[in-house]
């Protein structure tokens, strides 16, 4: 046998002793996660006895308490409620289940600071309370501006979450006792619901208890 070939089988037989790499051998490369879709701000029609008021809310700005005011609308818990509190001038509030401002979904939560957000025109949505940290269902929605809001006291507690777009007359007009016919949902709650999922199912364990007998 041609010597110089010697060396060149060893190698040959060599290599083909190795163990073969199996594709399941192979340490896989984790998949990235898909990155959660952004938090944007949602657009709502409410419809009352007197028209349509169409209506941006702060999802992106003030997203605990839109995560409440829609899943309370989803849910239809507005429809049918009136508007008990009307102050010409200054705002119109509803929301209120008992319909004289003592009722609620059955629980609370906390206000959300209002950063920018100012009573500073027509046609701001913000949420009635009690007092510190007692949001519920109430809200209302300003006639005008109200600087007095904006300035020390309980205005902080006042937390703003949403802007009329359109039908403002109808809400500056608006008599004691309208009522809201219905709120719908124009955009998607997903992005929302789901960063907020933990708060609404404790929500909504409390809005079925205070529905038992």
């Amino acid at each position: 046998m041609n010597r110089a070939f010697l060396p060149l089988l060893a190698l040959v037989l060599a290599f083909t002793a190795l163990p073969a790499v199996r594709a399941q051998d192979a340490t896989p490369t984790p998949a990235a996660s898909a990155a959660p879709d952004p938090i944007k701000d949602i657009r709502i029609v409410l419809h009352t006895d007197k028209g349509e008021v169409e209506a941006i809310v702060f999802a992106s700005k003030a997203p605990l308490t839109t995560a409440n005011f829609l899943n309370l609308a989803q849910q239809h818990f507005y429809d049918g409620l009136k508007f008990h509190r009307v102050i010409t001038g200054f705002m119109s509030q509803g929301g209120d289940p008992a319909g004289n401002g003592s009722g609620g979904p059955g629980y609370q939560f906390n206000d959300e600071p209002n950063g920018d957000r100012k009573f500073d025109k027509p046609g701001v949505v913000a949420m009635a309370n009690k007092g510190t940290n007692t949001n519920g269902s109430q809200f209302f929605i300003t006639h005008d501006s109200v600087p007095d809001l904006n300035d020390g006291g309980r205005a902080g507690h006042y937390t703003i979450f949403g802007q009329v777009t359109k039908g403002q007359a109808l809400i500056s007009n608006m008599g004691q006792n309208d009522h809201i016919k219905a709120i719908d949902i124009l955009d998607s709650t997903v992005p929302l619901f789901t960063a907020q999922s933990e708060q609404i199912e404790k929500w909504n364990t409390e809005i079925k208890a205070s529905k038992k007998p």
